[in-house]
This record gives structure tokens, C-alpha cells and sequence, in this order.
């Protein structure tokens, strides 16, 4: 491999990397909150009551991760896409990732966590609906004025009532980035991408809600159920986050948004590409039954004559093998619908 790489795509778990130097323009300072009396004071109040006191981010971090999952697991990259993944990460920029529905877009941002160590993946599933407040945070004012009003909670711990989503989550600082997932950012409204700008160009968002309270530092919610400190309001990442940005290409994005981006375009998999999935998932024995159907697979995408995705090869291969139907005379029915095109709406 290159020696500038730090992800290979080959699926193996590496926990001695070190980032590398971010250029200039793409350094951010955000630090951690150090603790002060008063947060010592609530903590033990906490343990006095019997709850579990808050773990630091970092240590958490570390400890989390993304499993032994399949799609973890055999999750293998092609050199030409590693190279954009490892040019993302030394230019701390958003990887924008484009292909046809079940190229593997989604996939490669879990390989990159479970590859990396960087625990377990924060998916913000873009929809027609989205802003860029569902991704940064959420107040619950209601929550906080019916539990004043019954004197449920107490009254200056607004830090209950704030959630961050997964971006507001992933900007968090921590001595290692997190990964972040925006899938199908190309289904949201129009103005979306640029939103976001300021965003993923700064590493920061304030918080108002925040900044008009007088304590310093304030313990929110997190997209994956801590309970993280905000200092001042504002939310300021030390590392930028791995954040990959997913398209099936239904619409252009502004050329502004697009240039703060490193692109890639995943093809559909070539015949070699397919059969290194399958044995993944599958193992050796169901690839060498299977050559004749994945080859007709891998010529109808190379053609360009089905719009087919490779969960629908792996399920059919599943079924095939782990399934005893010589005694259903429909069988070859159950076959070609899972094999059906995508676009085939008939």
C-alpha cells in the first residue's frame, strides 16, 4: 500500500494509526470542558442518588464499536476508492460518495469505522422533510415547561432538554473523529447542501438555547445516549469528523458545496469485485456453486441491461444454498423475484 494511506479497504482493524497533520486551513481548536467544582459537586450528588455518573467521551469512544457485523466485516474497498477515502482524511474534508442504489455507498462509511476504530456510526438519513436543525439539535421546550410546572426536574437543568443529532454529535470534540453517515443527501430539499456549508466549513454551531443561560458549561444529550458537555453554547470539534456524504445522483448539487468535497464515484462491482463479496459473506464453497449465476449477474450490470444491487445477488445465493426447495415446483418464481431490476416497476 502507499505509504500516505491510512485506510486500506481490506477490512482489518487498525488502533496504532495517528492522524495525519491537518492542513492549515482545515485546524480546529475545540477542546473538551475541564471539569469544575460545580460539575464535581453534581456528580456526586449523582452517585449520592444511585446514578451512574457521566463517561467521558473519549474513554466511551474508544470503548465503542461498530460489532462483528457482516456489512462490517466484509466490507472490502476497491485501491481507487481507498485513495479518495485516504484524501478525505488528510484534507479533513467531506467525502461525497455517488453510484446506483446498492453499489456498497452506505457500506464503506461502517467499513471505514470498524477499519479505523472509530466506533459505531452516526447514520442522518436525509429525507424531502430534512433541515439542517434535525442533524444538529433538538429542544424540547414543552418537555422543559410541564416539568417545571410539576416540579418533576430541576429547573435550571436545561441540558435535559437538548439532543444533538448525529452531526451535532459528530462535532463534538474528541481526541479521535467519529464517523458520520448522511445518507442520500440527494433526496432532501434543494437548499440542503447549502445549509450545510457553514456547517462542515467552520466545524462549529452555537446552540442559542445555550448561550442565553448563565452556567458555563452545560451537559446535553447526544445522538447516541450520553450525556457530553457544551461550553458557552457553542459545539466546536477538535478533529473534523470522517463525514461521508451519499448520492444515487437523482439530482445535481451547488458547485460551492461540491468543490469543499472530495468525490467518488463508486462503479457498479466487476466480476472479481463480486465474487471477493460473496466469498466474504457466503464463503468459498457457495462462491464455486454459484459461478454461473454470478456471471450472468456481473454481465447484465457491465451491459448496463438490469439496475440491480448486490444485496439482491447475495439473497438469492442465500436462499439457494441454505434453503432445501427441490420439492417446490415454483421455485425459479421465488428466484426471479429476487433478481428483479430495481427499475422494473411493471
Amino acid at each position: 500500500m502507499p505509504s500516505w494511506w491510512i485506510y486500506y479497504g481490506d477490512g482489518v482493524r487498525r488502533t496504532g494509526w495517528t492522524p495525519p497533520v491537518a492542513p492549515p486551513w482545515r485546524q480546529f481548536d475545540g477542546q473538551r470542558p475541564v471539569p469544575d467544582e460545580e460539575a464535581t459537586d453534581a456528580a456526586a450528588d449523582s452517585a449520592a442518588r444511585g446514578e451512574e455518573p457521566a463517561v467521558d467521551s473519549c474513554v466511551r469512544h474508544r470503548e465503542e464499536s461498530p460489532g462483528s457485523t457482516d456489512i462490517v466485516t466484509t466490507y472490502r474497498a476497491e485501491p481507487q476508492e481507498a485513495r479518495m477515502v485516504n484524501a478525505a482524511l488528510h484534507l479533513r474534508r467531506p467525502l461525497l460518495v455517488t453510484g446506483k442504489p446498492g453499489t456498497g455507498k452506505s457500506s464503506l462509511a461502517r467499513g471505514i469505522a470498524h477499519e479505523l476504530d472509530l466506533g459505531r456510526v452516526l447514520r442522518w438519513s436525509v429525507t424531502s422533510r430534512t433541515t439542517l436543525l434535525d442533524g444538529l439539535y433538538a429542544y424540547d421546550a414543552i418537555g422543559r415547561l410541564q416539568d417545571e410546572k410539576h416540579k418533576r426536574k430541576r429547573p435550571d437543568d436545561i441540558g435535559r432538554y437538548v439532543r444533538l443529532g448525529p452531526l451535532g454529535t459528530a462535532l463534538l470534540p474528541s481526541d479521535r473523529p467519529r464517523v458520520l453517515l448522511i445518507d442520500e443527501l440527494d433526496k432532501g430539499d434543494v437548499d440542503l447542501p447549502n445549509d450545510l456549508l457553514s456547517v462542515l466549513e467552520e466545524g462549529e454551531f452555537p446552540i442559542p438555547e445555550l448561550q442565553r443561560y448563565p452556567q458555563c458549561d452545560v451537559r446535553v444529550m447526544t445522538d447516541d445516549g450520553r450525556r457530553e458537555p457544551v461550553r458557552h453554547g457553542t459545539v466546536r470539534c477538535a478533529e473534523f469528523p470522517v463525514v461521508v456524504l451519499t448520492s444515487n445522483g437523482e439530482r445535481e448539487f451547488p458547485p460551492a458545496f461540491v468543490r469543499r468535497c472530495v468525490r467518488l464515484d463508486i462503479a457498479p462491482p466487476s466480476r472479481k469485485k463480486l465474487e471477493r463479496i460473496v466469498e466474504a459473506h457466503l464463503g468459498p464453497e457457495v462462491l464455486r456453486a454459484s459461478a454461473g449465476r454470478l456471471e450472468e449477474f456481473a454481465d447484465d450490470l457491465e451491459k448496463g441491461r438490469k439496475l440491480l444491487a448486490t444485496d439482491q445477488l447475495l439473497n438469492t445465493l442465500q436462499m439457494e444454498s441454505a434453503t432445501e426447495h427441490t420439492d417446490d415446483p415454483e421455485w425459479p418464481a421465488v428466484l426471479a423475484a429476487l433478481l428483479r431490476p430495481l427499475n422494473d416497476t411493471a
